[in-house]
Parts: C-alpha cells; sequence; structure tokens
C-alpha cells in the first residue's frame, strides 16, 4: 500500500471518526452540548435561512406557517442524510486504501463509492467481494454502522415527536386562558372574570412541570426549537413568554394568590432562558422589552378586572427587574425561528392582542 492509500485509509477513519462522535453526541448521549451538530450546524442554518427567506415573501400567514413547519421534519432528515453520506464517503476512502484486498479491485475511488453506498444500505449485489482481513473488518464495521444509523433514526423520531406533543399539549390548553396569540395579561384577566384564581396556582404548577421537560428535551435535541406549534396564532415560544409575563405581573404588581407558585415557576423558566441563551450564543443588553406606557395599559386593565394593584412606579421597578432576566431572549428566540408575535413577545409592530379565545383552525 502507498502513500496515497495510506492517506485515502488515514483519512476515510478520521471521517468516520469524526461522524460517529457527532452522532453519538447528538443522538445517543441525553445531555445538552454546545458543539452538537458538528457536520450539520452550518448547513442546518444555512437551510433555515433558505426557509425563512421564501417565507418571509409569503403573504398568506396560513402558508407561511405551513411552509415553516416543514423546516423541522425536513432538518432531522438532513441530519441523517448528511452523517450517512459522511459514512460512505469515509468507508469508501478506507476501501480505496485497501483496494487490493478486493475481488475484483475496485478501478477507481467512484468503484469504492458504490461499494460503501451499498453495504451501508446494504443493498450489495456481491459485484465486490472483500477477501483480506482488512476490507473484511472494513465492510462487517460499515454494515454495522448501517443497521445502527437506520435504529438511531427511528428512535429519535419517536422521541422527537412524543416531546413535541408533550410540548403542545400545554400550549393548546393555555388558549382557554390566554387567547391566541396568548398574553399575560389575558391569563389573569381571565382567571378574574370567572372567579377561579385556584386555576392560576394550577396553571403555574403545570407550567413549571412543561418548562423542566423542555429544559431536557430541547436541549438535549435542539432541532425541536424549529418544530412550530400545529395551530394558526399559536407558538410555544409565545406561550412560555405569556405564562412568565403572567408570573412577573403576579409578583411585582398585584396583590392576591399563586405568588408562591409564580416564583418557583420563575426559578425554573430563568434556567430554561439562560440554556437557550447559551446554547445560541446570544449576546446583548438585557432589556425589558415593554414601554412604561404599555405596563400602565396593563395596570389599568388589571385594576379594572378586580385587581388590587401595587403604585405604578412601584411596581415597573419591580416588573422591569424581573422581566429584564428573560425578555430579551425570548425575543431573540421569537426573531430567529420567525414564529407570530404575540403581546410583548415578537414583532412589537404586530397588530394588538386578540381577545378572543376560540381555537383556530389546523394547519394542514
Amino acid at each position: 500500500m502507498d502513500f496515497v492509500h495510506y492517506l485515502e485509509f488515514g483519512t476515510g477513519t478520521l471521517l468516520v471518526g469524526v461522524a460517529w462522535y457527532d452522532l453519538f453526541k447528538s443522538v445517543v448521549l441525553p445531555r445538552p452540548a454546545i458543539n452538537k451538530f458538528v457536520l450539520v450546524r452550518r448547513i442546518f442554518l444555512w437551510l433555515w435561512s433558505v426557509f425563512r427567506w421564501v417565507g418571509d415573501r409569503m403573504t398568506n400567514p396560513g402558508r407561511r406557517e405551513g411552509w415553516l413547519a416543514t423546516f423541522g421534519p425536513i432538518g432531522v432528515l438532513i441530519m441523517f442524510g448528511i452523517w450517512a453520506v459522511a459514512f460512505i464517503v469515509g468507508y469508501a476512502l478506507m476501501i480505496d486504501g485497501v483496494h487490493d484486498e478486493m475481488s475484483p479491485v475496485p478501478g477507481d475511488f467512484w468503484e469504492s463509492l458504490y461499494f460503501s453506498a451499498t453495504t451501508l444500505v446494504p443493498l450489495s449485489y456481491g459485484d465486490f467481494v472483500p477477501e483480506g482481513l482488512a476490507a473484511r473488518v472494513i465492510t462487517v464495521a460499515e454494515s454495522a454502522t448501517g443497521v445502527a444509523v437506520a435504529a438511531l433514526a427511528i428512535t429519535l423520531l419517536f422521541s422527537l415527536y412524543e416531546s413535541f406533543q408533550t410540548r403542545e399539549e400545554l400550549v393548546v390548553q393555555l388558549d382557554a386562558m390566554a387567547g391566541a396569540p396568548p398574553s399575560g395579561v389575558q391569563i389573569l384577566e381571565t382567571v378574574a372574570e370567572h372567579g377561579q384564581p385556584d386555576e392560576l396556582t394550577k396553571m403555574f404548577e403545570e407550567w413549571r412541570a412543561w418548562t423542566a421537560a423542555v429544559l431536557e428535551s430541547h436541549l438535549s435535541y435542539p432541532v425541536l426549537f424549529y418544530f412550530r406549534s400545529s395551530h394558526d396564532n399559536e407558538a410555544w415560544i409565545n406561550s412560555f413568554g405569556a405564562v412568565m409575563d403572567a408570573a412577573t405581573l403576579v409578583i411585582s404588581t398585584v396583590d392576591g394568590p399563586a405568588k408562591g407558585a409564580a416564583k418557583m415557576q420563575m426559578t425554573v423558566g430563568y434556567h430554561l432562558v439562560e440554556d437557550m441563551a447559551w446554547y445560541f450564543r446570544f449576546k446583548g443588553e438585557p432589556e425589558v422589552g415593554v414601554d412604561r406606557s404599555e405596563f400602565d395599559a396593563a395596570v389599568d386593565r388589571l385594576a379594572k378586572a378586580g385587581y388590587k394593584c401595587r403604585p405604578k412606579d412601584e411596581a415597573w421597578v419591580d416588573f422591569s427587574k424581573y422581566r429584564t432576566k428573560y425578555a430579551w431572549t425570548l425575543n431573540r428566540m421569537a426573531q430567529r425561528t420567525a414564529i407570530i408575535p404575540a403581546q410583548w413577545i415578537g414583532d412589537r409592530s404586530y397588530i394588538p392582542h386578540r381577545s378572543g379565545r376560540a381555537r383556530t383552525r389546523r394547519i394542514r
């Protein structure tokens, strides 16, 4: 084996090793890692830019949301496609490096690539047979790799859709309290309107568990951040933001029940926000994200709904302090994922929050 074939074998071994390392950290290892998707991160982000560019030029909101909703599942398929291509090319380089151990001897790299592709799938027709020890070991290893990749793809798809469905259950339920798009002020108004203060405590407890589940699943498998909610005027980031805003208002502005549950929700919520900022490498100066006039209008709405509110100046100081810890990151996430805007999350030039709380049609 001459130098060129040694180089081919070494390069192929390195490429297969990198692909396995990336696949293991991205799919098998159940914990966040900022350097996941080494092979696919740039392609993934470039593809999202293309999807978003096309979506921004669609005038029909339903079509736009339907188009952007396809990105998450397609992104998963592309990830596994890139890993598969990396394995095929890597093993092909290794086979070409020991081509003398094949019968017949591959005429060039393209024939080695053909043998590698049919082995990974596997669809080998027997037109090339490994005879030497190294060639046989490589063939068996690639065949096992193909089975492992298929099994991991199926397992990951089930895990992703289970996490997606779990996430969306509370998002859909929140419509009845928060409206669509959701609003933290609307949550408190609805509770007061129906005279159900205990529902507020229950909601914070349910969303604390929801936040912990999203923290674990979405940081372990970041592609879930791009899985959009399945109904018009809904987005999980908006729903989470509305719950955090409701908790902030309970703690800073209104004198009433659920303060303890709101504080615990805020604690877990801060954790999710901090980890999102860490993973997506958001940098910038934190801000409240709400004008004083908007806050004053919200306090007036809450007072009209029957809440006893603190003086606006005092409440604004505490409201600003708490909301600064999460609002900037949520707005950055809303911009990155191009979700529909809500009352205080996303594009502030959007139409005012709708008061209706009826279910909206499902995007096909």
